[in-house]
């Protein structure tokens, strides 16, 4: 068919049957099967290299596929006459591809052979499957007293720490700036963000057991934690199977469960949170050493996590709205890793050698993460009497913790302990 144009000029249109004319459908939908990555180079990495297909998609091919057999009801469209869907498969890969590397949808669009608008629908199509699917069954928290006793029981044994249930800390993920904002979403470090509070438990590995994602950057770890629901629940003392305070060792005086935090959150009978760095007596130093070893693991879950998902590593481009669903997807991905697929972890974690040295995990070198790595205390003799002393006596020997306690009135406590072993300051 031909089209006459004054000025000498003809345009020539080619009609499709098999597209209802759409030309330009029936090319991208040919090129992506000929050229893209989704059926050249996945399948050429599963066949032939599965440890690279696991580097780019951040999981092996079994992790994959089970997702892929989960979700595909829930991304399912029908085609219609003007253009087949994408895939299921297409569309979490494409997903996965885009939390791992960070990478913007433009430069995506000429690899997969996607337009970047269907890019972005797609992420947050699947990102919303992922949480319908898996959020229920992965932030699952045990609801009797004794499955809560059980994490305070690997606090004790992993952390010299006792009657903990979790370590809780926030973590600004930058975005960009939302429209009409103001400085709603501006934070403190001078860039736009969105607030992830977490709580994770004891495993080096650190999964994820409650998380909200609700804050913009103008707010506090503080002022998320007070308006969660988390807090209500520790408040009013009514989060199902709550353990009832028990006596510490060598001790008849009761002593409430808690979880640990930072000087950003108060103090509280279920809040413990270190000592002020003015004037401190040897007993709070050692007490301030013990809880800062068992809150640096939250710390450790953000960085796995962060360095598994790229995506956070660097000012996402998203708003906010778009953001938080990401942002939950990865830690629902992080958890599924952690409780179904743990091999996935060998490599990435930290590991205590039988000498008793720490060969540190793949997250610590990263290189976006460089500046995490030998960091060097301010004070060299502080640090050469810490290697001198014997490892064991600060990560294992524990004699009657804690006989007394002070700070104890009914709404607060702060635990001096004076029967620890010395730590070398």
């Amino acid at each position: 068919m031909h089209l006459e144009i004054p000025g000498d000029i003809t345009l020539s249109f080619v009609y499709c049957t098999e597209c209802d004319g759409d030309l330009a459908a029936m090319y991208s939908r040919t090129k992506r099967l000929e050229l893209g990555i989704y059926s050249k180079l996945m399948v050429e990495l599963r066949n032939e290299d599965p440890n690279s297909f696991q580097n780019f998609m951040r999981m092996s091919p079994a992790m994959f596929d089970e997702l892929l057999n989960r979700l595909t009801p829930g991304l399912t469209r029908p085609s219609t006459n003007y253009r087949a869907n994408l895939e299921p498969g297409l569309k979490l890969a494409v997903t996965l591809r885009h939390l791992a590397s960070g990478t913007k949808y433009r430069d995506m669009a000429y690899g997969w052979r996607v337009p970047h608008n269907t890019i972005s629908k797609v992420v947050r199509e699947v990102c919303q499957a992922i949480l319908e699917e898996y959020l229920d069954e992965q932030f699952t928290c045990p609801s009797t007293e004794e499955g809560l006793r059980q994490p305070s029981n690997e606090w004790m044994q992993r952390w010299n720490f006792p009657y903990t249930i979790g370590a809780i800390d926030g973590k600004h993920v930058a975005c960009k700036a939302p429209l009409r904002t103001g400085s709603e979403c501006y934070n403190y470090k001078s860039f736009f963000s969105i607030i992830l509070l977490a709580m994770v438990s004891s495993d080096y590995t650190s999964k994820f057991l409650w998380a909200a994602v609700s804050g913009n950057g103008s707010a506090s770890d503080a002022h998320m934690f007070n308006h969660s629901e988390l807090k209500e629940g520790l408040e009013n003392a009514n989060i199902t199977g709550w353990p009832r305070p028990d006596p510490l060792p060598n001790n008849t005086q009761d002593v409430p469960y808690f979880i640990v935090g930072d000087d950003a959150f108060s103090l509280r009978t279920y809040l413990m949170k270190p000592y002020s760095a003015r004037n401190m007596t040897r007993e709070e130093r050692i007490y301030n050493y013990r809880l800062s070893r068992a809150r640096r693991v939250v710390e450790n879950a953000f960085g796995i996590m962060v360095n598994r998902f790229q995506v956070m590593l660097t000012t996402m481009q998203h708003y906010a709205d778009t953001g938080r669903p990401i942002v939950k997807a990865c830690m629902v991905l992080h958890n599924l890793m952690r409780s179904c697929y743990p091999v996935l972890q060998n490599q990435l974690i930290d590991r205590q050698l039988p000498s008793g040295e720490m060969e540190p995990g793949a997250w610590r070198r990263g290189q976006n993460l460089q500046d995490t790595v030998d960091v060097q205390a301010p004070n060299r003799d502080f640090q050469r009497r810490e290697e001198a002393a014997e490892p064991t006596e600060a990560l294992v020997q524990l004699p009657s913790w804690c006989r007394s306690m002070a700070g104890w009135d009914g709404g607060c406590i702060k635990r001096k302990c004076l029967d620890c072993v010395d730590i070398v300051y």
